[in-house]
């Protein structure tokens, strides 16, 4: 089980963690907690519930690019494939219309997988150098699942990868590379990603 999730018997995964891995993972939560932004408070509430159904978000993409990895435009953005300016006006329309009665609700399930991570991990007791193990029941499961996703998609924009490719090129950073830290978190976020995978498919 170190390292990797593995199934639970009727449902959900585990993982051993030891004090320094919850650490990484709850700190690098509470870091995209704080760049996906607060909610909205008691005080923003609708009077009406039903109006929340038509509350608006914003309607261009965010202007940090991480966000933007993680809040893409629906119809393909400035790099998608050529089109005539007709074809590139509406696929920008469609993807601002998209977005205005979306994103809102994207930035709330983030946060809340976010802070599902967050939580399980507080009540983790790991006792000296002994790894403690991380039970997670199958909701729990999904929600670590997209906060892992959500998690290597914002270190992969930092490090400005985007294919396969460049991730076999940062096998053989040097030691002395700064990036190197991220880069080890972002590999190891993402075995942790595919194991969870793997005990969730039927």
């Amino acid at each position: 089980m170190p390292g990797h999730f593995e199934p639970l018997p009727g449902g959900g995964a585990a993982v051993a963690l030891d004090e320094v891995e919850i650490s990484i993972i709850r700190s690098l939560a509470l870091q995209l907690l704080e760049l996906i932004g607060p909610g909205p408070g008691p005080a923003d509430a609708p009077e009406d519930p039903l109006a929340e159904l038509f509350t608006e978000g914003p309607s261009e993409p965010p202007d940090d690019p991480v966000l933007r990895r993680l809040f893409p435009d629906a119809y393909g953005g400035p790099d998608a494939d050529p089109a005539t300016p007709e074809e590139a006006e509406e696929r920008r329309t469609h993807s601002s219309e998209f977005r205005r009665f979306t994103e809102n609700d994207l930035r709330a399930g983030k946060r809340e997988s976010a802070l599902a991570v967050i939580r399980s991990l507080d009540a983790l007791t790991p006792v000296g150098e002994e790894a403690a193990v991380l039970k997670l029941s199958p909701e729990v499961s999904r929600q670590w699942l997209g906060a892992l996703n959500d998690l290597r998609l914002a270190i992969g924009s930092r490090l400005e990868v985007s294919d396969e490719e460049e991730t076999d090129e940062l096998y053989r950073l040097p030691d002395e590379d700064p990036r190197k830290p991220m880069v080890m978190a972002y590999l190891w976020l993402g075995g942790l990603q595919e194991t969870l995978i793997a005990t969730l498919m039927p």
